[in-house]
């Protein structure tokens, strides 16, 4: 499953820089919008020089992935983090999403996975799981945290969805004789997604008091918005589509589960944040966990 970890490290390039334009806009809303209108762009490109277009069978399944899983799954997201922190909402929305992506993939499509790509997959939930779970009880009241938990189940099934509605737009592409190149695929996702973002900038910015950006933090920020746009919607998006062309969601997205495990020694590199003993070895187990499915059969 090379494209699988492929998409692991540079989505978690991408997060990383997602964290710094983020701080530097002081508005994760526009440097999230500033990041797919750059994206969409790229990947037009691309996919009008060199793929498919706005064509195949399959376009309108890709459609409908993107505006689930890059909007309505994100949105839910970015809900989740200020009621849950990002390490529970993280282990909650990429645990459910397996859950999600292997149930619904097999009711609808009728993909069965083997005992052994089960098991491995249980096994890196956990180690993320492990790794990922907050030191200390959580404290929240508790409509905030029912509130999160809520969101998180959406966000995981947002993802799910997505990731199952990309799996269909292959088979329809295979059925129809066609192919589809993961750029393509990765452009006609973001087509559907781009439109819950915007829609959400401007709601936010006509409702926030909030400070705006100012054009010196747009030219501070433009070299992590480029490098999160590269290593997300284009290059790390493009991986992700190459691997549901080429494996069920119930092997792909444990294997996508242990991106925020990747940014540890990114963290520690840009940030200095020390990684504690438990978020290694549930790093180690996670690890072992996909090479296990990797190799299952």
């Amino acid at each position: 499953m090379l494209p699988a970890v492929l998409t692991v490290f540079c989505w978690a390039i991408s997060m990383s820089c997602a964290h710094r334009s983020a701080l530097t806009l002081r508005s994760g809303a526009a440097a999230n919008l500033a990041r797919l209108s750059l994206g969409t762009l790229l990947l037009a490109l691309w996919a009008h020089l060199f793929g498919k277009g706005l064509g195949g069978a399959g376009l309108w399944w890709f459609v409908w992935s993107g505006f689930v899983g890059f909007g309505l799954g994100d949105l839910a997201l970015y809900e989740t983090l200020p009621r849950l922190g990002p390490r529970l909402s993280a282990v909650l929305a990429q645990c459910l999403a397996t859950v999600f992506g292997t149930l619904i993939e097999w009711l609808w499509l009728g993909t069965r996975l083997s005992v052994a790509q089960m098991t491995a997959g249980a096994v890196v939930l956990v180690g993320v799981a492990l790794a990922l779970a907050p030191e200390e009880h959580v404290q929240r009241e508790r409509r905030v945290l029912l509130a999160g938990v809520v969101l998180g189940a959406l966000a995981g099934l947002g993802q799910a969805v997505g990731a199952v509605l990309s799996r269909k737009a292959y088979l329809v592409t295979q059925l129809a004789g066609q192919t589809v190149d993961g750029g393509t695929a990765a452009y006609q996702r973001i087509i559907g997604g781009i439109g819950v973002v915007v829609v959400l900038f401007v709601w936010l910015a006509r409702h926030s008091d909030g400070e705006r950006a100012t054009p010196d933090r747009w030219r501070k920020a433009a070299p992590w918005i480029a490098a999160n746009t590269l290593a997300g919607p284009v290059i790390g998006v493009t991986f992700y589509q190459w691997a549901l062309s080429i494996a069920p969601s119930g092997v792909v997205l444990p294997i996508v589960a242990t991106t925020p495990l990747a940014v540890v020694p990114l963290a520690y590199v840009l940030e200095g944040e020390r990684p504690g003993v438990r978020s290694l070895a549930g790093g180690v187990l996670a690890v072992a966990g996909v090479v296990a499915l990797t190799l299952a059969r």
